[in-house]
């Protein structure tokens, strides 16, 4: 069986989209695949109309396009601002202006207080925005981002909100994994619904959240029947 079958998605520029489904449904898969980490058995991958099927991640970093991992692995025993001039470096020859960038993007995300402490001693919603902070110093125009909510309290949620808002108002286009429905909201102007590996319902936010294949894929068999059926008494 493919892990991921069929699948089309088309992303509008300067957009936040979401990409949601059950565990197991193929959406890391398919981040591995636009972003050149998988080579896809078929289909094509177009990247600011060009095709780029089977670019490797380092090229695509270099063209614009960078993601997240949902497993954040930091240089521990380097300090956040040395963490996040390694992405600099992509742009930044030397030393001194990446490490300049790497200040500027910390305080994008929030981590301007913390930039000398070593990324292995951060909160594991400070990781997060490290991880987030690493991917936005190459620069990117099109972030993909992997579960970059998982792991955090309802107020660290909250606070992340901005953050992501305004990373797309600045012109970066966005789309996200997520399984935190609140992100998904109030950030994403449209949603891909993926399970078992293929597409199952694409719309707005509130579209996909009715819709019955996307209830069923969370919530279990006959569960749509059984709230229509609840709504209806």
């Amino acid at each position: 069986m493919a892990a991921v079958q069929g699948v089309s998605l088309d992303l509008p520029a300067g957009s936040v989209s979401a990409l949601i489904g059950p565990n197991g449904a193929g959406k890391t898969t398919l981040f591995a695949l636009i972003s050149g980490f998988i080579v896809p058995d078929s289909g094509s991958i177009a990247f600011d109309g060009e095709d780029v099927t089977g670019t490797p991640p380092h090229v695509m970093a270099r063209r614009g396009m960078t993601r997240t991992f949902q497993i954040v692995q930091p240089f521990a025993a380097q300090t956040v601002r040395e963490n996040i001039a390694v992405g600099a470096h992509l742009h930044c020859a030397g030393r001194a202006e990446a490490l300049a960038q790497a200040e500027a993007v910390a305080q994008r995300v929030g981590l301007g207080p913390q930039l000398d402490k070593p990324a292995g001693d951060l909160t594991v919603a400070g990781r997060k925005r490290l991880e987030l902070a690493r991917a936005l110093a190459t620069r990117p125009r099109l972030l993909l981002l992997d579960e970059v909510l998982a792991g955090l309290n309802p107020q660290e949620v909250s606070e992340m909100l901005p953050v992501v808002r305004s990373i797309a108002d600045g012109g970066v286009t966005v789309l996200m994994i997520e399984h935190v429905m609140q992100a998904v909201m109030h950030l994403a102007s449209h949603v891909w619904v993926l399970a078992q590996g293929k597409l199952i319902a694409a719309g707005t936010p509130g579209e996909v959240t009715r819709e019955p294949a996307v209830i069923e894929a969370y919530l279990g068999h006959g569960t749509a029947a059984r709230l229509a059926a609840k709504a209806a008494a």
